[in-house]
């Protein structure tokens, strides 16, 4: 193959793995699900944990939370379903402002208060809250994700549910 040929194809490859970024320049919100997806994905790689899939029922149950937080201004977790359990991670930021990729980073940035150990005693502060969403999101059992975001009228809202649940007393993460 001629080096032009191949800085031909190498230019295109760029383009096709940008086209979303590119896309997401213009509506912060284009590819929402692919692009919750690929951050979650992301994470979990670095620790060579199987990639989550998208599973729409779990969206539609985040969908209905998210708008219910974002018609009621409260920002709490569901009620737990104790028949079928599920993880939630909550976040919420100014309108318009922030990407899916930095809402899903905020919970990513909790790894600096992580260590290895069982739940919730892996925080270098003493407090689980401080790494609760990030153990969610790499929660080794955890193989399936689903998330919707909502408006309110000064935030936006993403809800992000979880299968199978993670964060559980006396258990390691992965």
């Amino acid at each position: 193959m001629s080096a032009s040929r191949l800085k031909v194809r190498v230019a295109a490859c760029a383009l096709a793995l940008a086209a979303p970024f590119m896309i997401s320049a213009t509506d912060p919100l284009a590819n929402f699900d692919e692009r919750l997806l690929f951050v979650h994905n992301r994470e979990r790689a670095a620790l060579d944990l199987p990639p989550l899939q998208w599973n729409a029922a779990l969206e539609r149950t985040a969908q209905r939370w998210a708008d219910y937080l974002a018609q009621t201004g409260r920002f709490e977790h569901a009620p737990e379903n104790m028949f079928e359990p599920q993880g939630e991670n909550l976040w919420a930021g100014t309108k318009g402002y922030y990407a899916p990729e930095q809402m899903v980073d905020a919970w990513a940035r909790e790894k600096r208060y992580f260590r290895p150990g069982a739940f919730p005693d892996n925080s270098t502060t003493g407090r689980m809250e401080d790494v609760g969403h990030y153990t969610q999101l790499i929660w080794r059992a955890t193989l399936q994700v689903g998330c919707a975001h909502a408006v309110s009228k000064e935030e936006d809202i993403l809800v992000c549910r979880y299968a199978e649940a993670g964060n559980y007393l006396g258990e390691e993460p992965f």
